[in-house]
């Protein structure tokens, strides 16, 4: 079990970040990647969507024999996190608090922004995330057009320096002194955003605080890999050759090929053709296989506020 790959899974490229930090501090280990391009963005979908979507490529991943799941997505983690760690008999490692911890020891005034996409934003999953330090205060911005611009290689236009900058002045309005940037695409933006809220915001990127999770499980489990040569496969439910070439470039040599992942009946359910709904034995999420809000769903009402980690909402802007 110890020389099993590690799987991995993002909408796109951005989990991609997170691939990279593991493979950067666990030079041993394989990984098994899987872009689901096909039905990217994963921001704008339903929270039933989100979870048919996730828990497929999570089945395909498990069918392959992967001793570890890597939710490198933020929307994604939001929305499945509890379900996949009851549906699996692997470690299910995601991305949001880890993100949170680092934030937590970064900030000097307790104000800490949050720009990620919509369903992450109204998930309020960062919100929850930082029960355990009320005195912080978030701002929330739900920046759902970065995806867009990232997954057509797009990192330094005029375009995107003005959709940023309208994004962050809630954050700057704010007085935050550090920022998550809450999808693992946005990493691949640090260098703009950096320059648009200057040297005092700290950024926090959850690649890195991730990684160490997944050293710290697989060691405490007796799963890690200790030697051998590590075999790094690509997989994405969509266009192989565009994903291979942004692949590249933003993750480097390791990305030698990129192969279609045939996503089929996972063991737990299917996708319903011609809709985006999962069934389990026929059940619609929201009357038979769905969870509770804080399993994932997300409350209409908290989109785009301002959120104090202590439980309350406060009025604040949400950006176009």
């Amino acid at each position: 079990m110890s020389q099993a790959s590690i799987g991995i899974f993002d909408s796109g490229v951005g989990g991609l970040t997170v691939a990279r930090a593991v493979i950067d501090q666990l030079p041993n280990e394989s990984i098994l990647y899987v872009a689901d391009t096909a039905r990217q963005p994963y921001g704008p979908k339903t929270i039933a969507q989100l979870r048919a979507y996730a828990l497929e490529v999570m089945d395909h991943l498990v069918e392959h024999d992967v001793k570890m799941l890597v939710i490198a997505c933020n929307t994604a983690s939001a929305a499945v996190l509890r379900d996949a760690r009851e549906r699996y008999d692997v470690p299910v490692v995601e991305v949001i608090q880890p993100a949170v911890r680092r934030a937590v020891r970064a900030t000097r005034n307790g104000r800490v922004g949050v720009i990620a996409t919509r369903a992450t934003i109204e998930s309020m999953a960062y919100h929850d995330a930082f029960a355990a330090a009320p005195d912080v205060l978030l701002t929330g911005v739900a920046a759902h057009r970065l995806v867009e611009f990232v997954e057509r290689g797009e990192t330094m236009s005029d375009e995107l320096i003005e959709v940023l900058r309208d994004y962050l002045k809630p954050v700057l309005a704010d007085g935050c002194d550090t920022l998550i940037l809450g999808c693992t695409h946005y990493p691949l933006l640090a260098g703009p955003i950096a320059y648009l809220v200057g040297d005092d915001v700290t950024l926090v990127s959850s690649a890195d605080e991730t990684a160490k999770d997944v050293y710290r499980i697989l060691h405490d489990r007796g799963l890690a890999a200790t030697s051998g040569t590590p075999r790094h496969r690509f997989r994405a439910t969509g266009d192989t050759e565009l994903f291979e070439r942004l692949g590249r470039r933003f993750l480097g040599p390791e990305i030698e090929a990129v192969e279609l992942a045939a996503l089929g009946d996972g063991p737990g359910g299917r996708l319903v053709a011609g809709s985006d709904e999962w069934s389990a034995d026929g059940a619609r999420p929201e009357t038979g296989g769905g969870r509770p809000a804080a399993a994932g769903g997300w409350p209409a009402e908290a989109g785009g506020r301002t959120m104090e980690a202590g439980g309350r909402l406060t009025e604040g802007r949400e950006t176009p």
